[in-house]
């Protein structure tokens, strides 16, 4: 084999691969949406059940994921710090569903007791559904990162998706529960990304923690979704005025959600949740990992 040929083999087998990784999630969707029979086609509630915990409900992507999720007929449990917020959020909930509702107020930097609050909260709840979406951020250079800011983000970011994540995945298991687990991680996953190096290091964590669950998992019948978003209009995002004006690559919140909800009942294992997103993504890994860093360095939206 002469030079040329190896090097075309090495090149189809590298388009191959990225082909693979950025069209397996659509032609999944293009398929249960447009040719599966869809009189067969399973609700969300029959796929994994009728209750949902979602973390960081009380705004942005937590919000109105649990929304959705009770549009679709699922009954929420809501977990976050701020009770007059989730308080709110029930009665937006309970004003357009007939759904159940439950609050539970937990401070994920408080450290091991939030868990054990949680766990007795929900002890008689069959949770079926947990999103772990809870997430802190901030654009910051490294240096300028108080102790405790610090040790915040990583109870945040980490130590919230590791425990809930552990103890969710042996209750489905120990019940037989056939559920799913959301881990919400983010498009900075992909590379790192100076002046925001906690939150992008967090979400590479739980990249890394949510594709390993889902082998340990999927013997019990127990689906485990990475969602990765992009940019969106949410609170974490209210530093930049360019981000919160949205647009086609910035959904809102609501039609993030919309969104990612429908492709967890269509069972897609592994998303950025929104097509848009899928698509900058499939642009935006062209280039290497180092490459990409410097361009989020040079992109930085203000």
């Amino acid at each position: 084999m002469g030079l040329s040929a190896f090097l075309a083999y090495i090149g189809l087998y590298a388009l191959a691969v990225y082909l693979y990784e950025h069209l397996k999630t659509p032609i999944r969707l293009l398929k249960i949406r447009y040719y599966d029979d869809a009189k067969n086609r399973l609700t969300i509630k029959e796929r994994y059940g009728n209750w949902a915990a979602i973390t960081g409900a009380s705004d942005g992507i937590g919000k109105e994921y649990a929304k959705e999720l009770a549009r679709q007929g699922i009954n929420v449990v809501l977990i976050a710090r701020n009770e007059e917020k989730l308080k709110a959020v029930v009665k937006e909930i309970e004003s357009e569903s007939k759904v159940q509702t439950k609050i539970v107020i937990a401070d994920f930097t408080k450290g091991s007791q939030v868990y054990e609050v949680i766990e007795k909260e929900l002890a008689n709840v069959p949770i079926s559904i947990l999103v772990n979406n809870v997430g802190a951020g901030k654009p910051l250079p490294l240096a300028k990162w108080s102790q405790e800011d610090t040790q915040n983000i990583i109870d945040t970011n980490v130590v919230a998706v590791s425990q809930l994540s552990r103890i969710f995945l042996k209750r489905m298991k120990d019940a037989g529960i056939k559920g799913a687990i959301v881990n919400v991680s983010s498009g900075t996953e992909l590379q790192p990304l100076p002046y925001a190096a906690y939150y992008a290091a967090s979400k590479a964590y739980t990249r890394s923690l949510t594709l390993a669950m889902q082998y340990e998992a999927k013997p019990f019948g127990i689906h485990v979704q990475l969602l990765s978003p992009n940019f969106v209009v949410t609170k974490i995002n209210s530093y930049s005025k360019a981000i919160m004006k949205g647009g086609l690559f910035i959904p809102s919140a609501e039609v993030y959600a919309k969104s990612s909800v429908n492709q967890l009942r269509d069972g897609v294992d592994e998303t950025a949740g929104y097509i848009w997103h899928q698509i900058q993504n499939a642009f935006f890994t062209l280039f290497t990992s180092r490459m990409r860093t410097f361009l989020s360095i040079k992109l930085k939206i203000r």
